[in-house]
């Protein structure tokens, strides 16, 4: 698209109250597919690349304004006064531009999310081809009831817009606008204005009207009345042109726009959708080539997914990066970072911070935060590590806890390359688990374990001959513990199983146990 055909302005209208949407939160701040109802608005005028974007507010003014700078900090916020109206609106965000502004400025609305940069460009084009001094974006649809007509004159172009209510009366009463309910053309509320028509026309516009408002609408019979030429551009997408009112058409609008987006990232990126029924992508997230989302998958925020991975069923990834051939399957993870061929879940929660390296595995029930991860390091199962770097090629045993919170304040535990944690081991940080070391199972383990060394820290094993007879006397235990014996001749024997807990000693390979 030439520069000549890049709007001058383009002024977004987001002041209005929404009270049908029956919500504490303004309707401009709710979301779909990641994105506020005005960003999505935003973002699709801001990518026209036009010099100047407006955003009149005032509904929620402390709220809606710094949201609109957070997302697009070069835009110009408007306040529309008291004076109500889309008219008056359009006519503070134009007093807002710079006064010797020219071209063409566009008037769209902050409740619109799915109309797109392309159709605002194209609107563009088509206004300034044509010479107009305002178009107007139009559809034809079977059924326009509710929706503003669009009327022409004997040369075909717009001579005005009548209101629903207005053409019952008019085919009432007859006249020249007596099949008006007849048009199926109808008004989408978004212009292309020559700045200059536009300014000159809305300091003609009134409030004598039933409502008290100054209408955007009454400036195409103005600009006709001073010798402008008034059209149209009409699209066949009529989602582009549907604005959200209320909670039931935010619904469906969430619903079309992941459909949109799940149609794109397997058509142009190549992923793959089992199930796009129960499949939710926000707008930004990107999928790599020949990437499988499972059923019930939700990827949230900022996510991106390298190629070939297999994501799901059952996962909400959020701000998360996963790497090429990664799998992650019911799991939950926010902020985090996955690494090539790693591989997460089933049931586990990876809190911010976590990084999972090269062909790493966290597996079912584990839950970690802060966790740096090394490549082809494993946390199998039922652990929690936070606060925690964990080397290359370690393994983690099962129902392992880094113990990482005093009550006061969080501290950091290193557990160094290829090193082996028991099963059932506590952490107590600040600790260090050096390079090539063990830790037996069931350890407590609160100091330095060197490299190469095996710490064991648990207390010796004691049998109590004799403990079930007395204390349990009369219960099916002890009638088991009772044939046993018989069994055994009357006495208990002892296993060959004590375990040395003096670490300085060779310890049997038997106080190792950890998981794979």
């Amino acid at each position: 698209m030439s520069a000549s055909r890049r709007p001058a302005a383009v002024i977004v209208l987001a002041a209005g109250d929404g009270t049908r949407m029956k919500s504490d939160l303004n309707k401009m701040l709710h979301r779909i597919g990641g994105r506020t109802l005005v960003a999505h608005a935003l973002l699709a005028a801001a990518r026209t690349e036009t010099a100047h974007v407006a955003v009149t507010v005032r509904a929620q003014r402390d709220r809606v304004a710094p949201h609109v700078s957070e997302v697009w900090p070069d835009a110009v916020i408007a306040d529309q006064d008291e004076v109500k109206g889309t008219g008056r609106a359009a006519e503070c965000a134009l007093d807002a531009l710079p006064a010797d502004l020219t071209g063409t400025v566009l008037v769209t609305y902050g409740d619109t999310p799915l109309l797109t940069t392309e159709t605002l460009l194209e609107l563009t084009a088509v206004h300034e081809g044509a010479g107009n001094a305002v178009t107007v974006l139009t559809a034809h649809l079977e059924d326009p009831t509710g929706y503003g007509r669009v009327y022409r004159g004997h040369d075909d172009t717009v001579h005005g817009i009548i209101e629903h209510k207005d053409a019952l009366q008019a085919r009432h009463e007859g006249g020249d606008l007596a099949h008006a309910l007849d048009i199926t053309e109808i008004n989408s509320g978004i212009y292309a204005f020559d700045v200059e028509v536009l300014r000159a026309s809305l300091a003609k516009v009134t409030t004598d009207n039933a409502q008290g408002e100054k209408y955007l609408t009454d400036v195409l019979a103005i600009a006709r009345a001073d010798g402008g030429r008034v059209d149209s551009h009409s699209i066949e997408d009529i989602w582009q042109i549907e604005g959200v009112n209320d909670k039931v058409q935010l619904a469906r609008m969430g619903k079309e726009l992941n459909r949109r987006t799940l149609d794109r990232l397997m058509r142009e990126s190549g992923a793959i959708v089992t199930d796009p029924d129960t499949t939710w992508v926000d707008a930004e997230v990107t999928v790599g080539r020949d990437t499988v989302l499972e059923p019930n998958t939700q990827l949230l925020g900022a996510t991106s997914i390298g190629a070939g991975a297999i994501i799901g069923p059952d996962c909400t990834l959020k701000d998360t990066e996963v790497g090429d051939g990664a799998s992650v399957v019911r799991a939950h993870t926010e902020l985090a970072v996955i690494g090539p061929k790693a591989t997460v879940g089933p049931y586990s929660y990876l809190r911010p911070g976590t990084t999972l390296g090269e062909g790493g595995k966290i597996g079912g029930f584990v839950e970690t935060k802060n966790a740096d991860i090394g490549a082809g390091a494993k946390v199998p199962h039922l652990t929690y590590a936070g606060d925690v770097t964990i080397g290359e090629g370690a393994n983690i045993g099962a129902g392992t806890i880094f113990a990482n919170y005093d009550g006061v304040a969080k501290h950091h535990t290193q557990v160094g390359a290829h090193s082996f944690i028991g099963s059932n081991s506590v952490l107590v940080a600040p600790v260090t688990i050096n390079d090539g070391a063990y830790v037996g199972a069931g350890s407590a383990i609160d100091g330095t374990v060197g490299p190469g060394q095996i710490a064991v820290a648990r207390a010796r094993q004691r049998n109590v001959d004799g403990w079930v007879a007395r204390r349990r006397a009369g219960t099916r235990t002890a009638a088991a513990a009772e044939a046993a014996l018989a069994a055994r001749g009357g006495e208990n024997t002892q296993d060959d199983n004590t375990h040395d807990t003096d670490s300085t000693h060779d310890t049997d390979t038997k106080g190792e146990g950890a998981t794979a």
